[in-house]
């Protein structure tokens, strides 16, 4: 059997218990990395670790709300605790409120702020000093192509993903003498019961410029954001790869 490559290594995942959170969690284990899922749902993230466990795999719950700054290093002062250090950030977890700008509510404008671009802060934040201690560490955050391309209905969640992104790079650039890689992955139309959601005209219009003609799967994103987390991608830095079949290009 060959060795994984991820044996020893602690990954904490934001939203790590259910949909493409749940399938990148699945996925680091599978390398031996073990797993913190944190969820703002204890039972939720729960859940998911005695199904790991079930299969094997060493991982533990936590609670959190990403938006929280004080949750956000209380976690990880707590996966410290738990296995020690954080070597791999997954900053998954991601809200949409869905609506035309001149609709939209302020307090969803807020809200997916709050969640899909501050939450990704505070936890890149809170994992910092860790990792720049231990002079190692991968840092994955989920963009979306909508972030740079932008999308009818969607003005909170593109300028989100759009901060993400700008976020990833700058991160990159301050991190990178310390030995800490910071990417980004944006994802498509992938199937999830986020998506499912949307309207069917939505869905056939997104297929129709999507050359592949299908949509993407949690694992297909998954198997990205694994190996920007694999000792293979030690040279790869500031980057935002795109998961979406060909749409934008």
């Amino acid at each position: 059997m060959s060795e994984k490559k991820l044996g020893g290594k602690v990954a904490l995942v934001t939203g790590g218990a259910r949909g493409i959170g749940k399938a990148i969690s699945l996925s680091l284990a599978g390398e031996g990395a073990k797993l913190a899922i944190v969820d703002i749902l204890l039972e939720t993230a729960q859940a998911t670790c005695d199904e790991f466990k079930a299969l094997g795999f060493e991982a533990a719950p936590f609670k959190a709300n990403v938006a929280s700054m004080a949750d956000a290093e209380e976690t990880v002062k707590a996966v410290c605790e738990r296995f020690g250090t954080v070597d791999i950030l997954v900053n998954n977890a991601g809200i949409t409120r869905d609506t035309l700008l001149i609709r939209m509510k302020e307090e969803d404008w807020d809200a997916v702020i709050a969640v899909n671009l501050k939450g990704t802060f505070n936890f890149t934040k809170a994992v910092a000093k860790p990792m720049m201690k231990s002079r190692y560490g991968k840092i994955v955050n989920l963009a979306s192509v909508v972030g740079r391309m932008g999308n009818y209905g969607q003005a909170n969640y593109a300028a989100s993903k759009a901060g993400v992104i700008g976020l990833t790079k700058s991160a990159a650039k301050e991190l990178a003498a310390r030995n800490i890689c910071v990417n980004a992955v944006a994802p498509g139309y992938i199937q999830t019961d986020m998506t499912h959601a949307i309207s069917d005209a939505a869905k056939d219009a997104f297929m129709a410029i999507t050359p592949m003609k299908r949509a993407g799967s949690p694992d297909d994103v998954a198997n990205c954001v694994k190996f920007l987390c694999l000792p293979d991608s030690d040279y790869i830095t500031g980057q935002v790869i795109n998961i979406d079949g060909g749409l934008l290009m």
